[in-house]
């Protein structure tokens, strides 16, 4: 009996139901992340290579939280530039007892923020630019496409369980 194992490409990575033989025949894709469907570019039938992009997400608020993102991290750049000049500041007066200790610890705790800042704003730009590059639905295999379920204006909600927007087969017997 030859039973077929469905891959569901998710939010949370690759999920086989049907507990058959470790083999996917048809996947059911859909994006990383949420957004409405601009443009699909595949048709059933059609057959794809590896990578092929099978449609496309509007890219506008993405591309707004890439802006946003990196705005933040240009503004954490110059607080964190201001926050160390100031500790050296603070360093040279407490080396030539001019000023406490408490007023160099205040001095590295407040860089010490601002390096986190940083970084977190550097984490956010990343996430941003890549939600960016995942609005492009790609084919993860050579394949034919079966349907194509999401057309454009499609509202796709990257949840666990976010309904697919392209069937391909993967072309194996």
């Amino acid at each position: 009996m030859n039973r077929r194992a469905v891959a569901i490409m998710t939010l949370a990575g690759v999920c086989l139901g049907n507990a058959g033989p470790l083999r996917a025949d048809t996947l059911e894709l859909s994006t990383r992340v949420s957004g409405v469907v601009e443009a699909v570019l595949v048709k059933p039938g059609q057959h794809v290579k590896k990578g092929a992009v099978l449609l496309r997400l509007d890219k506008t608020v993405l591309r707004a939280r890439l802006d946003e993102a990196t705005a933040e991290r240009t503004r954490a750049q110059a607080d964190e530039a201001d926050a160390k000049r100031e500790l050296d500041r603070a360093q040279e007066l407490f080396n030539r007892t001019v000023s406490s200790t408490s007023e160099l610890d205040t001095a590295t705790l407040r860089h010490a923020r601002a390096q986190a800042t940083l970084s977190v704003a550097q984490a956010r730009q990343v996430i941003a630019q890549k939600n960016l590059q995942d609005a492009d639905l790609k084919a993860p295999l050579d394949g034919v496409v079966k349907e194509v379920p999401g057309g454009p204006g499609t509202v796709v909600a990257a949840d666990c369980q976010p309904k697919p927007l392209v069937i391909l087969n993967s072309g194996r017997p």
